[in-house]
């Protein structure tokens, strides 16, 4: 660690093949049946037909230039792009149906081993996250021992299952069990990140408005089903890491669930009766502290305070790159803006080192990139007093939020 400048991981970012590339890493028997959906494929994300936008996912050049230019020298990669038989962006995509899941997992496998040579290349510097299906429980445990056994320490993507999806058992279901033991037996982050889980509203005007109005709640259901059915009681070492939510919206969450664990934990919620063995042994916030991590992502001073209530060692910072509603290329004007009078050692714990002790990076090896590319310890704490002209919606969003009321 140098002593006068940050070493900043992100534990949000994002990277996925192009579809070129997806091919080689195609099983060959699905190739044929790819060059045929391929070419039917019609990308609806305009960051991903731009070529100057979507290269960022894969191209080492741009990306290092992008990221080491903002101070990030590290990153926990989510997926990005469209993997091969999707119906859409992969963190949108439900789980499959029956008669599309060979080829759904032929595409998924495509991503992990992109994937793998993906970090491979800076293995210092990327902790690659993996997906698996839930459809076939051996399959799943196939999939994530492949995962852990091939370098991606990022762990796994959890596939979240919306309510409106009958061919997949929810998550609460103990059928489940045997792939929380192996996630926890191989000591594995189990990633939540937003965008995953809501429904399928359909095709209406009100669409793209109820989607983003309820992504939040949707995003943070899965969490709700663990700690409710017992599954953080029964794998009390399993790591939960929820990602690009909003942090300050889960003090709130934990608080309702405590008082309904109490209320059930009592036999009664009003006329409602309940049995003892109804409810689970602990409070959802001790639950909470004992199994999860929060990754926020771009996060308002809202999301920084809740850094403080929960402990600074389960709380990282994220940028969301490439995304266009991430902090680049004004990270550090927005850690200037958000981060205020923070004490150094905490500071460097929720930029960096939580992030580094959960995914696996080497602090000591980043050490020489965070000495030429880190921002120092003077530069963020002094306070962001002007926004940039071309402020981006990370700064403008924080800025409504501290604006006086």
């Amino acid at each position: 660690m140098t002593a006068d400048r940050y070493t900043i991981i992100s534990a949000d970012t994002h990277a996925g093949g192009s579809h070129e590339q997806y091919r080689e890493y195609l099983d060959p028997a699905y190739r044929d049946d790819f060059d045929a959906w391929r070419g039917e494929y019609k990308n609806p994300w305009k960051d991903l037909r731009d070529t100057d936008l979507r290269i960022r996912n894969w191209d080492d050049d741009r990306r290092d230039a992008d990221q080491l230019g903002d101070g990030v020298v590290a990153e926990v990669v989510y997926p990005n792009t469209v993997p091969p038989f999707y119906p859409g962006f992969v963190l949108f995509a439900g789980p499959p149906k029956e008669e599309d899941y060979a080829h759904r997992r032929a595409g998924i496998h495509a991503h992990n081993r992109w994937m793998k040579d993906f970090c491979a290349r800076q293995p210092e510097r990327r902790a690659g996250i993996g997906q698996f299906f839930l459809n076939d429980i051996d399959d799943a445990l196939e999939d994530i021992t492949w995962i852990a056994e091939n370098g991606l320490r990022g762990g796994v993507l959890c596939p979240t299952v919306a309510p409106d999806v009958k061919w997949v058992k929810p998550l609460y279901d103990p059928v489940y069990d045997p792939i929380w033991a192996l996630i926890q037996d191989l000591d594995i982050p189990l990633n939540l990140h937003s965008g995953t889980g809501s429904p399928d509203y359909g095709r209406y005007a009100a669409t793209p408005m109820l989607l983003i109005s309820e992504v939040g709640f949707y995003g943070y259901r899965a969490l709700s089903h663990f700690i409710l059915s017992g599954v953080f009681e029964r794998f009390p070492r399993l790591k939960v890491v929820l990602t690009e939510g909003s942090a300050a919206a889960l003090p709130k969450t934990i608080a309702d669930l405590d008082q309904v664990i109490r209320n059930v934990q009592k036999g009664a919620i009003g006329e409602l009766k309940y049995r003892a063995e109804d409810a689970v042994p602990k409070l959802a916030s001790e639950y909470f502290a004992q199994n999860c991590w929060i990754g926020s992502s771009f996060p308002k001073p809202s999301d920084v305070e809740v850094a403080k209530m929960v402990g600074p060692d389960r709380w990282m910072w994220g940028s969301d790159y490439p995304h266009d509603e991430g902090t680049p290329p004004f990270t550090r004007e927005h850690l200037r803006q958000v981060f205020p009078g923070w004490d150094v050692p905490e500071l460097r714990r929720v930029l960096g080192e939580n992030a580094a002790k959960l995914y696996g990076f080497d602090m000591a090896a980043l050490a020489p990139l965070a000495a030429q590319y880190g921002p120092t310890v003077e530069e963020i704490g002094t306070p962001l007093d002007e926004l940039p002209a071309d402020a981006n919606a990370a700064l403008l969003n924080s800025a409504r939020e501290l604006a006086p009321a």
